[in-house]
């Protein structure tokens, strides 16, 4: 039995720095709001390697894969191989870390019945050039793994988003404070909660 309702639940965002250079800010917020969902906490800042470190928190076996993806994109691309798979898996962190601390990012959490699948749907695919059209990735950049390989650099891809609600808590957790977050009711939860919708006519 979940401990807490399902309109309650949270997820985090952080539009990183080719959204904030871009001036997408307010248009990847207005996508969110119109679903219904709530803002509860949002923050401009500059990250730190420490934090980022910690917020993708990887591990050998993700390493292995992401590595081992790289050197096929490298080969298609006719670049050397010097390296093993993990040591690549780790090069995409590094060169992620790299992206995220060259300019501002902004931090979101936003509150509503299935928040995290709702966000994930409107962010998009990781891969900006396979994104369906309708999604924020899909609509604004055209950058793909294939360029940001042979550029040895990060995928540019506007926003990070919680896979699940647990890793929602604990990315939460990670760059905010409890007192951050704002408990407060916007007149839309009621069209959207209200389960007897008795309060619309005076």
């Amino acid at each position: 039995m979940p401990t807490t309702h399902p309109k309650t639940q949270r997820t985090f965002i952080i539009i990183k720095p080719d959204g904030v250079q871009r001036g997408l800010i307010g248009e990847i917020i207005r996508r969110i709001e119109c679903t219904g969902l709530k803002l509860v906490t949002l923050t401009m800042m500059q990250v730190d390697e420490e934090r980022l470190w910690k917020h993708y928190n990887k591990d050998e076996k993700w390493f292995l894969e992401k590595g081992t993806k790289t050197i096929k994109n490298r080969e298609k691309a006719g670049m050397a191989v010097d390296k093993d798979p993990v040591e690549y898996g780790k090069d995409i962190i590094r060169a992620l870390i790299k992206f995220m601390v060259s300019g501002p990012v902004v931090v979101i959490v936003v509150e509503g019945n299935q928040a995290v699948a709702v966000v994930k749907k409107l962010v998009g695919e990781t891969e900006p050039a396979t994104s369906d059209v309708g999604t924020i990735r899909g609509d604004f950049t055209i950058d793909s793994y294939e360029i940001a390989t042979i550029d040895d650099r990060a995928v540019r891809n506007l926003v990070h988003c919680s896979d699940t609600p647990e890793e929602a808590a604990r990315e939460i957790s990670l760059w905010l404070q409890d007192n951050q977050m704002l408990n407060y009711r916007i007149v839309g939860e009621q069209i959207l909660y209200d389960v007897n919708l008795d309060g619309i006519f005076e």
